[in-house]
């Protein structure tokens, strides 16, 4: 069964769609291509004027097949692979007849290649549609001529934006650069625009055919274009600190391509698809944030044999920043949201700041004023329990102190129904201890957001020792309903990310303390591709909390009669809070934060005076990221997380763990687990017993092992 039907219409037009069998989503491979091969047959045909190339499912194409990509094992496979493509591609728009993209939905990588490939480009005009090469997020570039043709038909400056950032365009933003020849209201339309365009252009031919073509702006020999490739490397130095190889052969080949002709730039570009294809980087990038991540969003996670559920309407007892941000995503997903605090200004406050973000939104045409009034109507203020009533799920978002949680925990359950949900968004208070104040801890669980909520992507479930099968699923299934990514961990001090997440602002503090130099410790937390530096983002969670967690834990574990093992880092943030220096919400902490900026703190090396002898930047990396990693193999190992995928989208979308890596755990199963045992014995001896490798590891390291 061929993967493109084909219908000639009493025009004489051809339309080509789209239909991979077996698939949600069009993807290239050889199936598609096979189809689209015999599709261009059939145009050479005669009686046939032109082919529109459309898609009969939801989206146009959704890309390259990544189960096919994951099967490559040597370069040549990529780079035949992507020239095999182009080859057909090549012969479609040198056919001798006008081909139109009817572009019904998403055209993403190999999918917008396939369009840039035809004549035109004619899309629905709906601001939900995606258009974009998103191959750099997987560690890859564009293989189908995307580095080719774009430059071609919009500028090299726009294509390395394009291809470089993986950012969606709108239709209408593809429209304005020149991307679109046009946009239809609908389906009805955009095939009567294409059959159009199509006759009143019977020879079309491809601008880089015509005798006399120039790139928009200039080739790679113009001196405008001379310029921004003298600072682009520079830009993407600076953001990327070389850790993502995709984005360095993007450029290089949009430069190089820029200045050969377009068969040979074709070449030049699988090429280097084959490079990103065989790389490190992209194996980890599709590992987690394709394989691992797209199992967790299907429910991978989620408890078998619960139906699912929607939360109609949601109380939040607390309106500080979590709980104001919890109930601005909940109620732009359409829940009814109740806002509780304990005065009605603090209350007030926390629906405010759902109003800041939305009239920013409306002010940069986002949204409307209509659209913004609607989703204030569905949060309610108040001080009064007694509005909790017909709640489907409530939030416990106070402050970290287990009387103040218990007390409200107490008040909303003398309120709501047998049937809701309760669930505290503690960041390190064990869940089990917080639902003893609960007269039905089966039905409490822990919901574990992050800041600013509007923003992150993650919320991490926690499951107490008696939460039910049935409230994890319910909890799942609203994390999902907001447009969160869930991860379920099992209960413990600290959770996953919060403990994890704590190794390495203390290893970066410890350093310190030891005599490195705190610039060398910020560079090495960016060179390792974390996205803010220790030093700096413990000023941003404030060295306060981290001491007021500290002490917390020293009093619970006190008694339960276990001993406390306390960082070295910890006595420079005790040192640093007993001189007033908490964070950055007081303008101080190891930077000073002034009206000009941040900076670090000049007394830091009197305080802490450098050493003479400089450890080398790969130490410091070292102790960064194997401090990380070693604790999330910890963590599996007892059982606090409960699948590698967990662990490894937890560690990326939680606190940033460097995406390249492809989450904590995947870092270890690049290295190796032999490698990263001797490594970590390595640090051991240098600095500490916390650098002992997990167990779990030792004997991955002995049985050839992985976490999968």
């Amino acid at each position: 069964m061929s993967a493109v039907n084909l219908t000639v219409g009493d025009d004489g037009i051809l339309v080509a769609m789209m239909d991979l069998a077996g698939r949600p989503m069009n993807v290239v491979g050889d199936g598609l291509m096979e189809g689209i091969g015999a599709a261009v047959d059939r145009l050479a045909g005669e009686g046939v004027k032109g082919m529109v190339l459309t898609s009969s499912k939801a989206d146009f194409c959704a890309g390259g097949d990544l189960d096919r990509m994951s099967r490559w094992t040597t370069p040549q496979e990529p780079f035949d692979a992507s020239m095999a493509m182009k080859a057909v591609l090549r012969r479609m728009e040198l056919q001798g007849k006008p081909v139109v993209a009817a572009i019904n939905g998403h055209a993403l990588g190999g999918g917008l290649e396939l369009a840039l490939a035809c004549h035109a480009r004619i899309a629905l005009d709906d601001p939900r549609l995606k258009i974009g090469q998103p191959e750099v997020k997987l560690g890859l570039l564009p293989g189908g001529g995307g580095t080719v043709r774009l430059p071609r038909l919009v500028g090299i400056q726009q294509a390395l934006q394009i291809c470089g950032e993986g950012a969606d365009l709108s239709p209408a933003k593809a429209h304005a650069m020149g991307l679109l020849a046009d946009t239809a209201a609908d389906r009805d339309e955009l095939m009567a625009k294409s059959r159009a365009w199509i006759l009143a252009h019977p020879a079309a031919r491809q601008p880089w055919d015509l005798p006399k073509f120039k790139f928009p702006g200039g080739d790679s020999r113009s001196p405008a274009v001379a310029q921004v490739f003298a600072i682009a490397p520079s830009v993407a130095s600076q953001k990327t600190w070389g850790n993502y190889p995709a984005v360095q052969h993007i450029m290089s080949s949009i430069f190089e391509g820029g200045l050969v002709d377009f068969d040979n730039a074709c070449a030049i570009e699988s090429r280097y698809f084959a490079a990103c294809a065989m790389s490190q980087a992209s194996r980890n990038m599709i590992h987690t944030l394709w394989y691992q991540l797209n199992a967790i969003k299907k429910g991978a996670s989620r408890p078998q044999g619960v139906a699912p559920c929607k939360v109609r309407k949601l109380g939040i007892l607390g309106a500080g920043m979590m709980g104001a941000g919890i109930a601005h995503v909940s109620a732009r997903a359409g829940i009814e949201v109740v806002l509780l605090d304990s005065t009605q200004d603090a209350a007030d406050r926390g629906k405010a700041h759902s109003q800041g973000l939305l009239d920013k939104a409306v002010k940069k045409g986002r949204s409307t004023a209509e659209k913004r009034d609607a989703l204030l109507s569905m949060i309610t203020p108040t001080t009064d329990f007694a509005h909790l009533a017909g709640c489907d799920l409530v939030i416990e978002a106070v402050f970290e102190d287990r009387a103040v949680k218990a007390d409200v925990t107490a008040r909303a359950e003398a309120v709501i129904a047998g049937q809701a949900i309760f669930a505290s968004n503690t960041s390190t208070l064990p869940i089990t201890g917080l639902a003893q104040a609960s007269v039905r801890p089966a039905s409490f669980l822990g919901l574990h957001f992050f800041s600013p909520v509007d923003k992150m992507p993650l919320v991490e479930i926690i499951v107490g020792a008696k939460t039910s099968p049935e409230a994890l699923a319910r909890g799942f299934d609203y994390v999902l309903q907001i447009g969160k990514t869930p991860i379920v961990v099992n209960d413990s001090r600290g959770f996953y990310t919060s403990r994890v997440f704590a190794t390495y602002v203390m290893e970066g503090i410890a350093m310190l303390k030891e005599g490195v130099h705190p610039r060398s410790v910020e560079v090495a937390g960016l060179q390792a591709g974390m996205p803010m530096p220790p030093l700096a983002l413990q000023d941003e969670v404030s060295l306060s909390l981290g001491l007021h967690v500290a002490e917390q834990t020293r009093k619970d574990l006190a008694a339960d009669g276990k001993p406390y093992g306390e960082h070295p880092g910890m006595a420079v943030i005790r040192q640093l809070c007993e001189i007033g220096r908490v964070g950055k919400k007081a303008g101080k902490g190891f930077y000073d934060y002034t009206d000009d900026g941040k900076h670090l703190w000049p007394e830091l090396t009197a305080l802490y005076p450098v050493a003479a002898r400089q450890p080398v930047q790969r130490e410091l990396i070292d102790r960064l990221m194997f401090a990380q990693a070693n604790e999330a193999a910890r963590c599996f190992e007892e059982k606090v997380l409960r699948s590698a995928a967990d662990g490894n989208i937890g560690s990326i979308f939680g606190w940033g763990f460097a995406p390249f890596h492809g989450g904590a755990l995947q870092f270890i199963n690049a290295i190796g687990a032999k490698a990263f045992v001797d490594r970590s014995r390595e640090l051991a001896a240098s600095y500490g017993p916390r650098f002992e490798p997990a167990a779990c590891v030792v004997d991955m390291a002995l049985h050839d092992g992985r976490f999968d």
